[in-house]
């Protein structure tokens, strides 16, 4: 159900149009200063020209900055219609002459939430061109996310992505940037969980050559590197106390200090954050700065886990079949209806990364063209997040056994191959206990 907000200092106008509007949820303002507080997450504002203090163009203004792509219907005195066309002019959808008439209204407000949705669906077709994989889902739990996402991309402020292991936190965050006036940019990814605490500030802020043993070159480090675009902070909860309040003296300074540097640095960048963690609860508990979680979570989007989105099982599972079938070289395998209706009512603790491996393991089990349902039930259980760990583990030492090997021991080179740091390399390396 779509979400109107009605702004007249009158009562019985407010009143008038939630009954006109009862198919729709109707939100009421006062004024100006009420209406921009209450306009988050509303899909059409219909406003009164004249109000006390700032008026409905002064509002009109506000959201054409603030909010532009939501739209605005104008509420104007018989008579005044030469300033309802200079509205027309500066961004207001439509305008009505009160008293009003109930099909107008209703027709206008139709076209409204029409032009709304047609353009919604454009932003996203746009964005998933820049990202350059689809947007697969269309549950309404998907469906508003993405809308969200798209609502707050392209106001620059930083963003808390956070859902379970699994939901597609890394989806969302680069479709924040994709959608977002620094697309152009780069986009780079750290993670907080894979870098040991001592080594995090060198990686995030970089360093200057012989700032500790092994800084045989100055590094620029994550933020510089994002400079002009976005840095997306993968698993933020995990990052260090220590390192905390340098982030957070980045993202109120706009600069940062490179270790061994005693001059800062400018940067100009949007952070994305996310996190399987609350950070609220973090917080509480002492873990995470709070002066930091409020400079992060401006916004917080919360990426629906696949048991509260069970009709997109199907389409994900279609789409990941069409992919995984191709990158092995197989026919078109069509998955037989009971699979997708027995994968429809799993509950899917490991979310959409489940339900890949379940697909590729289908695929590597099909004889003869077809796949067996059957073997999905012969699938081990989703690891533990011990096993899970392990398994990592081990795939991290079979890589640098190999890259080693094929450099012949060479780690500057086999860092810049890695596309890490020299110093990440080493650190890799002991604790694999590798020479």
């Amino acid at each position: 159900m779509t979400t109107i907000l009605v702004v007249d200092d009158e009562p019985s106008v407010r009143f008038a149009l939630g009954e006109v509007l009862e198919h729709h949820t109707v939100r009421e303002a006062d004024g100006y200063e009420a209406a921009l507080a209450t306009v988050d997450e509303v899909d059409l504002v219909i406003t009164d020209l004249a109000m006390p203090g700032r008026d409905g163009m002064d509002l009109l203004a506000t959201l054409r900055q603030q909010h532009p792509g939501l739209p605005v219907i104008m509420l104007t005195a018989h008579g005044d219609e030469r300033t309802a066309v200079k509205a027309l002019r500066e961004g207001a959808y439509d305008y009505l002459v009160k008293p009003f008439d109930v099909d107008e209204v209703l027709a206008s407000v139709e076209r409204a939430l029409e032009t709304r949705r047609l353009r919604g669906a454009a932003d996203r077709a746009a964005a998933e061109r820049r990202l350059g994989v689809p947007l697969i889902g269309d549950s309404p739990a998907w469906r508003a996310l993405v809308e969200r996402a798209l609502r707050v991309a392209p106001r620059d402020v930083t963003v808390v992505v956070r859902g379970e292991t699994g939901t597609g936190k890394e989806l969302v965050a680069a479709l924040i940037h994709a959608a977002s006036r620094r697309a152009d940019g780069p986009m780079v990814r750290f993670n907080c969980a894979a870098v040991p605490a001592e080594l995090a500030e060198a990686e995030l802020f970089g360093h200057r050559k012989g700032a500790f043993t092994g800084a045989d070159r100055d590094a620029e480090g994550y933020f510089g590197a994002a400079s002009g675009g976005t840095l997306i902070l993968d698993e933020v909860g995990e990052l260090s106390s220590a390192v905390q309040p340098k982030v957070l003296r980045a993202l109120q300074d706009g600069e940062i200090q490179p270790v061994g540097s005693t001059v800062p640095r400018k940067v100009d960048l949007r952070i994305v954050a996310s996190t399987h963690r609350d950070l609220s609860a973090e917080v509480a508990a002492g873990r995470f700065r709070e002066d930091l979680f409020y400079r992060l979570a401006v916004v917080e989007l919360v990426v629906p886990p696949l048991r509260e989105r069970p009709e997109d099982i199907p389409l994900l599972a279609e789409a990941l079949r069409r992919r995984h079938a191709t990158r092995m070289g197989l026919d078109d395998l069509p998955l037989p209806a009971s699979l997708l209706e027995a994968m429809t009512g799993h509950d899917w603790p490991g979310n959409v990364r489940e339900l890949e491996n379940a697909i590729v393991s289908l695929l590597a089990f099909s004889e003869r063209g077809e796949v067996n349902a059957n073997d999905w039930r012969t699938l081990p259980a989703t690891p533990s997040a011990e096993g899970l760990a392990a398994q990592l583990q081990a795939h991290e030492r079979r890589i640098l056994e190999t890259t080693l090997r094929e450099t012949n021991g060479n780690r500057s080179e086999a860092a810049r191959r890695l596309k890490i740091s020299r110093t990440t390399l080493l650190d890799r390396l002991a604790r694999h206990n590798l020479r």
